[in-house]
């Protein structure tokens, strides 16, 4: 079809179907994450943020563009999880002013709201990273200035191809991407959002909204009503360790045998992932460009009835409680944490607000607006506790008009401080202040476990190794997590220090915690060692040296 222009409910068409898309890859874009420890989210983030923003119009029915684009961006403001969802959300906003007030939009209009995109992108990160989303938004919004076309789902073919070039390229510009032969996984979650959009117009797609279904704690389910819905019923992960050069004849060879293709080639790999009814076939003709690794095959048909099943039972058992403050005070906080061990510890703080969450579970720009709104305080100070939450605390402070102060926390031991250390009597900002120091002086290690093979400065790790992190950065590798803590404690403790705190996970047993506290206690004789049960989740321990 040819577009001159297009009107509101071809966007909608066009974003609805970027959303399924997403959704249906959100995995693939995880795996592509770096870092071995099993925090791989972006995709989960983006797809969740989009969800959000295509909740919002999805009873809209409005033809302008102007008026679709506004109400999606609002959506993904307060549905934005991670940095990349934050980051996405900022894109969609700077789309949206650059279509304000228009019924339909042409080509150069089109071209003008992605570059207000992009900008938009750039503006929200205050020290920007090149190999990233922001350069693969970059590319695109410089395509289509440099474009001839005049038809719409031209223009958005060509700036797509030309997102896939960045993309492409992104491991040159940022050498972890290249040493894990991986592009970056922003950065993909945009193309794939593209690749939907584009598809919608060349193809004509009447889209409507997949999993929709968003809960007030930002949980998302499945909607799919029945397993018909799935036309092809095998999601198919592999790598090839052959020729990157061969890869887009690869996915033309493959491209009738499914759909919700992705064929990423770079140097000596490429990367497959396609949902097809004959995975056989896939990997019979994969493996004439090489070896096979990484092989994953999963029944969507077996995981749909499963979810299903589940989510009768949660909506069974659970009950939506809220606490509304009712008295006025002068200090009120909110934080992030995983795990009831953890989340009892911070209520037992005087926290007015523990929101679950953390690595692999970001929660949203929104889930911080109910619980700050809920709140009868002068002052109220957010603790995200993990980097990939600071941004989503720090857009939800700016859109209410209560006095929110953020407080930069990456961990949970740096927010247990901050709470524990409060000065209830000082003046605002001398605690503002006060608390941004504290964090600062709280040493941290944590020991999870590997997800993937990969080489990270110098250190070889295999997938399930025994990782120990200090200050978020890999420092130990080992088979034993009783050994790797030892080390890590090594590693953080000095002359200076005087208090060890160790929290827990739920797959620590407490007979072996308490066999390793009197380990510690004969080595570290002039410290005092305090040791709590957190609970969380993929990390065995979380440690604090003060």
């Amino acid at each position: 079809m040819e577009y001159k222009s297009i009107n509101g409910r071809d966007f909608y068409n066009m974003v609805v179907n970027a959303s399924n898309r997403l959704s249906e890859e959100s995995d693939f874009v995880n795996a592509l994450n770096v870092f071995p420890v099993p925090d791989g989210d972006t995709g989960t983030n983006m797809s969740m943020t989009f969800k959000a923003a295509v909740k919002e119009i999805e009873n809209l029915n409005s033809t302008s563009i102007g008026e679709v684009s506004k109400v999606l961006a609002k959506g993904a403001l307060m549905g934005a999880r991670g940095n990349s969802g934050v980051i996405l959300s900022q894109i969609l906003r700077g789309i949206s002013k650059g279509l304000e007030g228009l019924n339909e939009a042409d080509a150069g209009q089109m071209i003008a709201a992605l570059k207000q995109g992009s900008n938009a992108a750039y503006k929200a990160v205050m020290r920007p990273t090149e190999g990233t989303i922001l350069s693969v938004i970059r590319a695109t919004a410089e395509a289509g200035l440099e474009s001839n076309k005049v038809d719409v789902a031209e223009l958005m073919e060509e700036v797509t191809k030309a997102a896939k070039v960045m993309l492409d390229k992104t491991p040159d510009l940022l050498p972890a991407l290249k040493k894990a032969k991986v592009v970056d996984s922003g950065g993909m979650g945009l193309y794939i959002i593209l690749q939907g959009m584009t598809a919608a117009l060349k193809e004509g797609i009447q889209a409507e909204i997949k999993d929709i279904n968003i809960s007030s704690g930002g949980v998302v389910g499945a909607q799919v009503t029945s397993d018909a819905d799935i036309k092809f019923g095998y999601c198919t992960e592999f790598i090839i360790l052959g020729d990157a050069n061969k890869a887009k004849k690869f996915q033309d060879e493959i491209e009738h045998l499914g759909d919700s293709m992705i064929v990423v080639g770079y140097e000596d790999v490429i990367k497959v992932h396609i949902h097809t009814n004959d995975p056989g076939n896939v990997l019979s003709k994969a493996v004439k460009l090489g070896e096979l690794s990484k092989i994953k095959i999963d029944n969507m048909r077996e995981e749909h009835r499963e979810l299903l099943l589940s989510e009768q039972e949660i909506k069974e058992n659970t009950e939506v409680k809220e606490e509304i403050a009712a008295e006025a005070k002068k200090y009120a906080f909110v934080t992030v944490a995983m795990g009831s061990g953890i989340t009892n510890i911070f209520k037992d703080l005087g926290v007015d607000y523990v929101i679950e969450g953390g690595q692999t579970m970001n929660p949203s720009t929104q889930d911080m607006l109910e619980c700050i709104n809920k709140l009868n305080a002068e002052h109220i100070f957010i603790l995200p506790n993990n980097k990939n939450i600071i941004m989503a605390a720090s857009q939800a402070a700016e859109i209410t008009d209560k006095d929110v102060r953020v407080i930069p926390t990456t961990s949970i031991q740096q927010g247990i401080t901050c709470v524990t250390m409060f000065n209830g009597d000082a003046d605002v900002d001398d605690n503002e202040a006060e608390l941004k120091e504290i964090m600062k002086s709280v040493k941290t290690g944590s020991i999870t476990y590997a997800v993937r093979d990969t080489e990270i400065d110098g250190l070889e790790i295999k997938e399930n190794n025994i990782l120990g992190l200090v200050e978020g950065k890999i420092k130990e590798v080992g088979e034993d997590k009783f050994e790797v803590s030892e080390k890590v404690l090594a590693d953080i403790i000095d002359e200076d220090s005087e208090l060890i705190t160790l929290f827990y996970g739920k797959d620590v047993s407490e007979d072996e915690v308490n066999s390793f506290v009197s380990r510690l206690e004969e080595k570290y004789e002039n410290l005092d060692i305090q040791c709590y049960k957190g609970d969380q989740p993929l990390y065995y321990f979380l440690m604090a040296v003060e």
